[in-house]
């Protein structure tokens, strides 16, 4: 080395150890900010992606969209909540971005975003806020309580959200977490169960395991519980192939107007995260923990061959109207992530009814749902999504539009190609009724299914037609629009939504004084009969009344074509004593109580029985529509309609509000579309008598349908408690006695 090149190298030795001796001094400094004893924290420029904290092993990318901010603050927080302020410098397409070595899994922190306070503008940035990662993968729990300090505007200002707080809210505010992706999925992937063998059961996750008593109590309440052998086999057993969760992103617990009447959003249909599984439901903490858990339930729903799907509420957040608290998207950049009110951005628009609506014609927003829904198949397994109030998220401007960006960006993405996209189709908006309206590839909850047939069985003058279309798959709604099959109807008769199966036999009224509401909450019409009395009864005819009801409703809901789901616990008579808004109770009124499981066996049973009898028969459970006319006439060969004489029902008698009794033919032979290898599918054929009269009605078999040599079998029969086990038959020329209010079944025998 000559003489000059050594006093480079000497110089720039010395410049080298002069940074690391000023890096390792700002090391010292930070470390007892940050509580850790050995970490070094250089700001690095970082990437513009991936959105959120990504570790890669040697330190932590953070990276937030904010398109009017005009600054930012990474917010770094110690185990003993002591705050250390990062400015982020680096701004590219709008994403605020930096690298940070040395942090890792378990970090917690937040952002404080800088900009202006201008309601009327639509923005409503406050640096005292901290504010949780829209991207998070972890939320170390709930908020810590609901002071002022978690609003940008002044509770005791005249000018309400016009002024301006400068309370610090650090002490209050969830913190985001870094987190350890990593998983061993040990082979798991995707089930893909096709559409029509699909039997849905929606389901919560704290009410279904809380107070099971083979579920070990630390794991109660928890996705480890919802992943327990004792409730996989209570699902399997049943025969279900898929468990809807209720709300599982991280949500807002505790509002305040529900912890001043000592009540809590159980639901869970506020969400203020669209990436983290709720931390209330982790039995391992919430420093991450949740994220591991809730990947161990999902691969021990998959191994035990069912399908995890989630409720998702992507129309609004948590964070309510304009004189809600700013904990997330609010102050990060509300005039981007909002609907506001053309003339006046103060204000929300709100086809919710929760305050707000995110503005689904920004891209960046859209980016967001995308993102959260590949993430939750890629990374955490899950089979598809029901999306709350869905038609909110389809409003370009105001009205609700088929061909909207919202539709077009999910048809094309290769990752939700093979999962289940199921619509809420409506909201409380102009035209936001929509059932039968969405577009090919997604499947909806029928709520006119729920409606005609709960008329149908309380008796009520709903035409023999329209319950008919309902129980071939409601080919008025989905076959003639736009070339959809049966699995777009979700059928349900019950849901989270009202009554449940044993309520809605039990009330005519709902009774929701227990959510401190003066009984003014929840819906009024709610198509239901007492039986003749209202509520708990001693009355062995009504019991029995009430019983038969519930098998009609459940055994309509199993035969008819399209995709069933039973509300979890309705098995098991659970009742919520007339709440028909349970939203807010996290308690027994919502709990499953395993008790009833023992009181009510025939009815567990009947329901396994039933299930199981779907699950055999392919003639319920078609993956095309019945051919020939969709309703009636001669000349259909797979289905047809008959009047109790065992006549063919005509065009007029369709349409007569007061009848109330009529017989389906479904024939097994005519099945056309094939196997999964291409075979032919052939089945039984079956006879159903339906009564909704309140006296017995004498059935005539069929004699068109030239069978007179052939024999049929009761296989059930509502007014009785299990599937009938003696052997019953009946030929041509003989009467079928069907008891008022009941439905038989009838097998031919070959």
């Amino acid at each position: 080395m000559s003489e000059q090149a050594g006093k480079i190298f000497n110089i720039s030795t010395f410049l080298v150890e002069t940074v690391r001796s000023c890096e390792q001094l700002w090391l010292n400094r930070c470390s007892k900010k940050l509580g850790f004893a050995h970490m070094y924290v250089p700001l690095w420029p970082g990437d513009v992606y991936p959105l959120g904290a990504h570790w890669d092993g040697k330190g932590t990318n953070f990276a937030i969209y904010s398109e009017n901010a005009t600054g930012v603050e990474l917010c770094l927080f110690d185990r003993n909540d002591e705050e250390t302020r990062i400015e982020l410098t680096e701004v590219s397409n709008f994403i605020w971005h930096g690298y940070l070595p040395g942090v890792g899994p378990g970090q917690r922190y937040g952002y404080r975003v800088h900009g202006p306070y201008a309601p009327h503008e639509g923005h409503r940035f406050n640096a005292n806020k901290v504010l949780i990662d829209p991207y998070a993968k972890a939320i170390d729990g709930n908020l810590r309580g609901n002071g002022p300090e978690l609003f940008a505007y002044s509770w005791d200002s005249p000018e309400q959200d016009l002024s301006f707080s400068e309370l610090d809210n650090a002490a209050l505010v969830p913190k985001s977490v870094v987190i350890d992706e990593s998983f061993d999925w040990e082979g798991d992937t995707l089930l893909r169960t096709p559409w029509h063998e699909t039997i849905i059961y929606e389901v919560h996750v704290k009410g279904f395991t809380k107070l099971h008593p083979d579920i070990p109590k630390k794991l109660r309440g928890t996705y480890a519980g919802m992943g327990h052998p004792a409730a996989i086999e209570h699902l399997q057993r049943l025969g279900i192939t898929a468990v809807e969760l209720m709300p599982v992103h991280h949500f807002l617990a505790r509002p305040g107007h529900l912890t001043d009447k000592g009540l809590t959003n159980y639901w869970g249909y506020d969400s203020i995260n669209y990436l983290s599984p709720y931390s209330g439901y982790s039995s391992s903490g919430s420093m991450g923990g949740q994220v591991a858990e809730f990947k161990e339930m999902v691969k021990a729903l998959h191994r035990a061959g069912i399908e995890v799907i989630l409720d998702v509420v992507y129309n609004h957040t948590g964070e309510g109207n304009h004189l809600g608290p700013s904990l997330c998207l609010r102050g990060i950049d509300n005039a981007a992530y909002y609907r506001l009110v053309d003339g006046d951005k103060r204000y929300y628009m709100d086809f919710t009814g929760c305050g707000n609506s995110l503005n689904v014609s920004n891209p960046q927003v859209l980016k967001l749902i995308m993102d959260s829904l590949r993430y939750w198949v890629l990374e955490m397994h899950v089979d598809g999504f029901r999306f709350d109030l869905a038609s909110a998220l389809a409003r370009e401007l105001y009205e609700v539009d088929s061909l909207a960006a919202f539709f077009d960006i999910i048809h094309q993405d290769p990752v939700l190609a093979d999962v289940k996209l199921i619509a809420e189709p409506w909201d409380i908006g102009d035209g936001g009724y929509q059932v039968g309206n969405f577009p090919v590839r997604w499947s909806e909850w029928n709520g006119k299914y729920r409606d005609t047939v709960r008329d149908f069985w309380r008796g009520e003058g709903t035409t023999l037609g329209e319950f008919a279309y309902r129980f071939t798959g409601s080919p008025d709604l989905y076959y003639q629009v736009n070339g959809r099959r049966p699995n777009a109807s979700i059928n349900f008769i019950t849901c989270h939504d009202g009554f449940t199966l044993n309520d809605l036999v039990s009330y005519n009224d709902k009774h929701n004084e227990a959510n401190g509401e003066d009984n003014r909450d929840g819906e009024s019409h709610n198509r239901a009969w007492n039986c003749g009395v209202e509520g708990a009864t001693d009355e062995a005819e009504i019991l029995q009344l009430r019983e038969r009801q519930k098998r009609n409703f459940l055994t309509t809901l199993m035969l008819s074509q399209g995709i069933p789901m039973m509300l979890g616990g309705d098995e098991l008579g659970r009742t919520q004593k007339g709440n028909n808004n349970a939203y807010c109770q996290d308690n027994e009124i919502s709990w499953f109580d395993w008790e009833l499981e023992k009181e009510n066996e025939d009815f567990v049973n009947f329901t396994r029985e039933l299930i199981f009898f779907r699950r055999q028969h392919p003639v319920f459970r078609r993956r095309k529509w019945f051919q020939g006319r969709a309703i009636h006439g001669k000349g259909v060969s797979d289905i047809a309609w008959f009047n109790p004489d065992g006549s063919e029902m005509t065009d007029e008698q369709w349409n007569v509000g007061y009848a109330k009794a009529m017989g389906v033919f479904l024939d097994g032979n005519q099945i056309p579309s094939p196997g999964p290898k291409g075979d032919r599918i052939i089945d039984d054929s079956f006879l159903l008598f339906f009564n909704a009269h309140y006296e017995t009605i004498e059935f005539g078999l069929p004699s068109v349908l030239e069978l007179d040599d052939k024999e049929w079998l009761v296989v059930i029969d509502t007014k009785e408690p299990r599937f009938i086990k003696e052997e019953k038959t009946y030929t041509n020329g003989y009467k079928v006695p069907v008891a008022a209010r009941s439905l038989v079944v009838l097998r031919c025998l070959a």
